[in-house]
C-alpha cells in the first residue's frame, strides 16, 4: 500500500488537520529536504506503509519554518527534524524523531491509543 501524502503548507491546513483528526488519525511528517536522515526516515515510512485508516501529511520544514514552529507549539512537542507526530482527537498522542520513526512504532501507538479511548 502506498502513502498518499497530503501537503501541509499553511496554518489553515493545520487547523483542518486538527479538525480531521477527530474523524481519522493523522500523521504529520516534518521533513527536511536537506537532511539525509530525514530522507531515510521518509523512505522507511513509504516502504513499510500498511495503514488504511491513517492520513499522512507532509510538512517541508525548509519551506515552511514558521508552520513547523506552529506545529511544535500547537502540540507542545520539542521541534525535531525529521519528526513524526500522530494526531488523534486534536492531540499529539505520539511523536518520534530521526531513525526512531517507524511504521511498527506508529502501529503500536495507534493500537495503544485506540485501546485507551475505548476505556
Amino acid at each position: 500500500m502506498n502513502i498518499i501524502w497530503n501537503m501541509l503548507d499553511s496554518e489553515v491546513g493545520l487547523k483542518q488537520l486538527v479538525e480531521r483528526s477527530y474523524e481519522v488519525p493523522c500523521l504529520i511528517f516534518k521533513h527536511s529536504t536537506r537532511c539525509n536522515i530525514s530522507s531515510i526516515a521518509k523512505y522507511r515510512l513509504e516502504d513499510d506503509w500498511s495503514f488504511e485508516n491513517l492520513e499522512a501529511y507532509y510538512l517541508d520544514l525548509i519551506q515552511h519554518r514558521a508552520l513547523s514552529a506552529a506545529v511544535s507549539e500547537q502540540f507542545s512537542v520539542h521541534h525535531e527534524s525529521p519528526q513524526a507526530l500522530l494526531i488523534m482527537q486534536g492531540e499529539c498522542v505520539y511523536d518520534a524523531s530521526h531513525l526512531d520513526i517507524s511504521v511498527s512504532e506508529l502501529q503500536e501507538a495507534l493500537e495503544s491509543e485506540n485501546r485507551r479511548q475505548k476505556v
